[in-house]
């Protein structure tokens, strides 16, 4: 397989016109304002959690994504946290996931005491799987009459959430997801993270559920350095998102005051800044992955070789693209060939489940999880060919 193995390289040099040299998996692109954005923030002194670079990023994020509010957070680990807790998730219930995510998901559940249900992933998009999910409601829960909520069977909590991801971009079954969960009085976090640019059905990720959350790492396909995002259809419950986020303070012109538990998740000025450049050239970003994209989806076709395409009714913003390899040595093999030879690849995450701090959690057959955690493999996505 090393000849395939090579072929695969060299292609992947020719995309991106590195001959030699270390190809990472995903790089940032700074080919905009973000430096005028920059000094603009700095000249101004408001570099930290007030100034209009955040009131502008979040008006602009909202008009793209179509949310009628977003409210900026410091990262996008401590938004799903809010978002948690926005939509009612308390300490003993249970939260409804996906094994095959990143890690933020099940720690931000976590941090609020409650514990994460693992449910299968579908094949084709990666993501938590709606016959997976009615499954489970229909038959390890019952209705608690006294308190309208669904009860665990097994262990008798309520489920109190189902947070389903788009995983690597690629939007799950959503609709399908939010009317389950309707049906069986849930509130739905949607782990948009790796999404941005993505649409399902026309509409974007993100703001299907009660809460949509965006992630704006140095990894994604927006940077802000570090930084995340709730997106919400409902006005006074982002009113209220904001509100929790600055510590929740009482507006007044010198006295602190504050009516509940806030946190200090608010993002700052300067990290806004960078990202409202950032969102001015995302529709060349994801024109440019796209081709990359379509580029490596021919290229593996000729090599018999499983590259991972947009779902069905879905257009996909292809953060991360990812084929499958036969099994786990064939996978192993060519990670440690390609890092080798100086090409970024990664696996999928470690399943949730499989970690000594989620080993105890509830799960469903995992399937489907389980074979893409050992054949699926990340390649390099970076922004190609961008002039700065």
């Amino acid at each position: 397989m090393n000849a395939v193995y090579k072929e695969i390289i060299d292609f992947i040099r020719h995309i991106y016109n590195m001959p030699e040299g270390f190809i990472p998996l995903h790089a940032p692109v700074f080919a905009g304002n973000e430096k005028k954005y920059l000094n603009d923030c700095i000249d101004s002194t408001f570099v930290s959690s007030v100034g209009k670079y955040v009131d502008l990023f979040e008006e602009k994020m909202a008009a793209y994504t179509g949310a009628t509010k977003a409210v900026v957070c410091v990262n996008g680990t401590n938004a799903i946290h809010l978002a948690l807790k926005l939509v009612g998730v308390e300490a003993d219930s249970e939260v409804i996931t996906q094994p095959l995510t990143f890690i933020a998901t099940a720690n931000a559940i976590a941090y609020t005491g409650a514990q994460p249900v693992f449910l299968d992933v579908d094949k084709e998009t990666l993501g938590l799987s709606p016959d997976a999910l009615l499954y489970f409601l229909e038959n390890k829960t019952r209705l608690d009459s006294k308190t309208n909520k669904r009860l665990n069977l097994k262990t008798k909590k309520p489920i109190s959430a189902c947070v389903p991801m788009h995983t690597f971009g690629h939007p799950c079954r959503i609709d399908e997801i939010v009317e389950i969960c309707k049906k069986y009085t849930i509130p739905v976090v949607e782990d948009a993270a790796e999404s941005l640019g993505s649409y399902y059905k026309e509409r974007h990720t993100g703001t299907f559920g009660t809460v949509g959350v965006l992630s704006f790492n140095g990894n994604k396909i927006l940077t802000t350095g570090g930084g995340g995002m709730l997106l919400f259809m409902d006005e006074e419950l982002a009113k209220h998102a904001k509100h929790l986020t600055t510590q929740a303070k009482v507006p007044h012109p010198w006295e602190f005051s504050h009516d509940e538990i806030g946190y200090n998740y608010r993002m700052p000025n300067i990290n806004a800044a960078l990202g409202l450049a950032q969102l001015e050239q995302l529709p060349a970003f994801l024109e440019n992955k796209r081709n990359t994209a379509l580029a490596y989806k021919g290229f593996f076709m000729d090599k018999g070789l499983e590259f991972i395409s947009e779902p069905a009714n879905s257009k996909s913003n292809y953060w991360l693209n990812a084929i499958l390899l036969k099994n786990r040595d064939e996978r192993d093999n060519f990670l440690k060939f390609t890092n080798d030879n100086g090409v970024m690849t990664r696996p999928a995450w470690t399943l949730m489940n499989r970690l000594p701090i989620f080993k105890s959690a509830l799960c469903g057959d995992l399937s489907n999880a389980v074979s893409l955690e050992e054949r699926l493999v990340n390649i390099p996505s970076s922004i190609r060919n961008i002039q700065v």
